[in-house]
């Protein structure tokens, strides 16, 4: 079998993912990680309607506000990775490299501020074994936390070089971690 038929074999399979930016693989993770997130917000959704007294406890000692400005500061973030894949498309990759640093320090900002709600949580008493609901909060918010690092670091990459595909790539992954963000803050802080 020839290096391009093996080639062809996989595009195939790909097609699914044809016209998406970026490299197909992304996409594949991107999905896999969406299932994640999805299952276990179905966890969170399923355990406050079994103990809808122990969830409203718990959001009643989360920082509504705090979180609101980290949702502002993440949706800023993903417009900036917009613009850098708009700016590597036209050729730009000074304006990509500059707009992927601004993703970068607000996804820096986000952590920063995440820290400081996760630290005023705890301080209030609030632990991962504290409850159902602190368990799934922290396993949920920790895991997209997580994501934001990996984002980041990504975004470092792609920069390095600040080629169409890559900078398409990272912003994908990064848009993933802001539609994670945008579920999940109505959900744990929002709805009761």
């Amino acid at each position: 079998m020839s290096v391009l038929t093996c080639e062809r074999d996989q595009e195939e399979r790909l097609g699914v993912l044809d016209g998406l930016p970026g490299d197909p693989m992304m996409w594949v993770l991107i999905l896999s990680e969406l299932v994640a997130f999805g299952l276990l917000l179905g966890a969170f959704i399923v355990a406050r309607a079994v103990h809808p007294m122990v969830f409203a406890a718990g959001q009643a000692v989360l920082d509504g506000p705090l979180a609101a400005l980290n949702t502002i500061v993440l949706v800023t973030s993903g417009w900036a990775a917009a613009r850098a894949a708009a700016a590597v498309r036209s050729e730009s990759s000074r304006a990509a490299r500059c707009w992927i640093a601004l993703a970068m320090m607000l996804g820096v900002a986000f952590i920063s501020i995440k820290l400081t709600e996760y630290g005023n949580e705890i301080a209030a008493g609030a632990g991962l074994e504290s409850s159902v609901f602190f368990t799934l909060y922290f396993l949920l918010t920790g895991f997209h936390l997580l994501h934001v690092l990996l984002g980041i670091v990504i975004l470092a990459v792609v920069s390095h070089r600040a080629t169409s595909s890559g900078v398409e790539t990272g912003a994908a992954f990064w848009h993933m971690i802001d539609l994670v963000w945008i579920v999940m803050f109505p959900v744990l802080y929002l709805a009761r």
